[in-house]
């Protein structure tokens, strides 16, 4: 597929807009020294330059370089597999003339330098000239108000020798740029390289698309006369500028320019762009950003979106936008994890499960498909807090249970998208995957594999129930009210009659699978004085015995049979993907589940095959090692912590 090679484009082209022209500019402050590497990249550019005039040619000195993209829009594959080079072709740069020979004398500390200034002073007065070869500071700022920034003093002394934060540094305005942090080193922290200068960012972070449909179990399933509905899944954490802004010690790695919104904003937009998703589920979105810049972008590309914040004081939430055009909402079901006074779901955390009705197209007649489940959620990040993130989890399954459970009993197809904050082969990844977990006495820490506290003094256990019957929800990961009613021949006692029993011995030994929990469990039936007092006092313990015997049994579970698209290890290379790299360490936390038949039970392990939804291809991952030679997440290519992930399914069209 021509179109799906790499998600990272040249940053200096990343910033555009239909409607603004965009323009970067390069300044110098008189008398600051430069850096040997960005006066070696200075002394370049006025050689190309130089080599491209006409020796006819003379003009005032010029104070400032302005680079302005030709086209408001660079569009298609035109922009992919290029150099650097390559990309700094199109720009012109033209001269502006209000004061004239100073700046350029400041920038000039060679011969070579003084040399190339004179050549452009001869340049003719309103000539527009094309520079040839890499022009490393053709960055392109976005502008909010239409007009070219200011070329006030910024320190260039950058924490990366790449040329694109380079460019960047110099050509953002001032006032955007966040204060410089200082450049100590992580604990503990695999240590960050810079990237090698004879080896582009595009080519470092090379993303291969994998196409799934021509494997053999793939063509086996498809036959001949069979009809597919073909669409697109991208699920990214976008992070939060808020949370850039309260966790800055996580990004010392990080040139702040490439932190600003307004830098991280275009290449966002492009990236999504590029890649088309038919259905896009965001993480960390930021809620005044969603309704000021995300959502207005998103509509004129063809989406319709649908968002939810986190609650409390959290500002930034989840989004799930699809194409109109392939899509028409069923129904729309929002959720919040958290419930007051209980300890288990006390955090803000939320999710969105959309069901979506394919749209076909008039040609093909009358042909059926089935409606699509869509999830998509952001699990509390908290590796000490295990029992937190299996509850979240297990409220988001009856919530998926409820919209995807057809009127048969069985399930239409379904995809869940998230940041789940745990890493596979973790507890809360296979259960979900297995559709099953027996939890209770594990330590909290161990429920998402993030980090390993097995050496502390004390650990929080999980114990049987997890979550309280208040909450509605089952151990099978559905809401009470929605569960299959009881059978009919089942006979129904009443309370007179089970008080006949309330003295045998059955009623006053304790059952063998109940938890033994000091002042509720432990206590033995004794025969009252009065039979009014125990008339009034059994009840009460028969209903505890009852509700502990079918509750206590530590073991959840949930029927929707889901696989992963990623299998999280890169075979051609030998290490695990990663889709995220805090403080340098490389982890997989997100995800994209979808709905497959299970075929057996090997190890404990589930094996699958496709159903009815069927995995066509999928976007490729990056190893650690990769990420570390781009100086981490974020970087001037990727403008989030985390990488999106793609995945192309299809659907079995039906006839009436």
């Amino acid at each position: 597929m021509t179109d799906a090679f790499f998600t990272c484009r040249k940053n200096v082209l990343l910033a555009k807009s239909p409607s603004t022209q965009i323009e970067g500019v390069f300044a110098a402050t008189r008398g600051r020294p430069v850096p040997e590497e960005q006066e070696a990249l200075l002394q370049q550019w006025l050689e190309e330059g130089v080599e491209n005039l006409s020796a006819s040619e003379s003009v005032p000195a010029v104070r400032k370089v302005s680079v302005t993209l030709t086209s408001d829009w660079l569009e298609g594959s035109e922009l992919l597999m290029t150099s650097l080079s390559d990309l700094n072709t199109s720009p012109e740069v033209t001269r502006c003339a209000d004061q004239q020979l100073s700046e350029l004398n400041a920038l000039a500390s060679s011969e070579l330098q003084d040399h190339a200034v004179a050549e452009l002073a001869r340049l003719p007065a309103e000539e527009t000239v094309t520079v040839g070869g890499s022009a490393p500071w053709a960055a392109m700022v976005p502008q909010t108000d239409h007009q070219t920034a200011g070329c006030a003093g910024i320190n260039v002394e950058v924490l990366n020798d790449d040329p694109a934060v380079l460019a960047w540094s110099l050509a953002c305005d001032a006032e955007t740029v966040p204060p410089v942090l200082p450049a100590r080193p992580i604990q503990d922290a695999v240590p960050f390289y810079p990237v090698p200068t004879d080896v582009p960012y595009h080519e470092l972070l090379w993303r291969d698309w994998e196409d799934l449909s021509v494997q053999p179990c793939v063509l086996e399933q498809v036959s001949k006369n069979t009809s597919l509905f073909e669409f697109r899944v991208m699920s990214y954490n976008i992070l939060a500028q808020d949370l850039v802004e309260q966790g800055l010690d996580l990004y010392v790695h990080c040139h702040p320019d490439i932190l600003n919104w307004n830098y991280r904003l275009p290449n966002l937009l492009q990236e999504i762009q590029h890649w088309n998703p038919d259905v896009l589920c965001l993480q960390e979105v930021q809620e005044n950003h969603y309704w000021e810049q995300l959502e207005p972008t998103f509509k004129e590309m063809g989406f319709a979106c649908f968002y939810k914040r986190r609650t409390g004081t959290k500002t930034d939430g989840c989004a799930v936008c699809y194409k109109h055009s392939r899509f028409q909402l069923i129904s729309l079901s929002p959720i919040e994890y958290f419930r007051p006074g209980l300890d288990v779901l006390n955090r803000d955390n939320v999710g969105l499960v959309l069901l979506l009705q394919p749209v076909l197209p008039d040609s093909l007649g009358l042909k059926a498909v089935s409606p699509l489940c869509v999830a998509n959620t952001h699990v509390l990040f908290n590796p000490r807090r295990g029992d937190i993130k299996l509850a979240q989890v297990a409220l988001l399954l009856a919530e998926i249970d409820k919209i995807a459970r057809t009127t048969e009993g069985s399930y239409c197809p379904v995809i869940l998208c998230g940041d789940l904050n745990s890493v596979p082969d973790s507890p809360l990844y296979k259960f979900i995957r297995n559709g099953e977990l027996s939890y209770h006495g594990m330590p909290a820490w161990k429920v998402s594999g993030q980090e390993d506290f097995s050496k502390q003094l004390y650990s929080r256990k999980l114990l049987a129930p997890l979550w309280p019957s208040s909450l509605g929800v089952t151990d099978k990961c559905q809401y009470v009210t929605l569960c299959q009613p009881k059978k009919l021949g089942r006979r129904k006692y009443s309370r007179d009659f089970l008080l006949q029993f309330r003295f045998c011995d059955v009623s006053c030994e304790r059952p063998p699978q109940l938890v033994l929990l000091e002042g509720v469990t432990d206590a033995k039936l004794v025969a009252p004085v009065r039979e009014h007092s125990a008339v009034t006092a059994v009840p009460k313990r028969l209903n505890s015995l009852s509700f502990l015997g079918e509750q206590c049994s530590g073991v959840i579970q949930h029927g929707l049979n889901l696989t992963s698209v990623y299998s999280h290890f890169l075979p051609q290379r030998g290490r695990p993907e990663v889709t995220t790299m805090p403080m340098g360490l490389g982890a997989t936390v997100d995800y994209i589940f979808y709905s497959a038949e299970p075929v057996e039970n090997k190890a404990g392990r589930r094996l699958y095959k496709d159903g009815a939804l069927k995995l066509l291809g999928r976007l490729s991952l990056l190893s650690e090692d990769v990420l570390l030679m781009a100086n981490g997440l974020p970087n001037p290519f990727c403008s989030s912590d985390h990488l999106c992930l793609l995945a192309s399914f299809g659907l079995e069209i039906s006839s009436l």
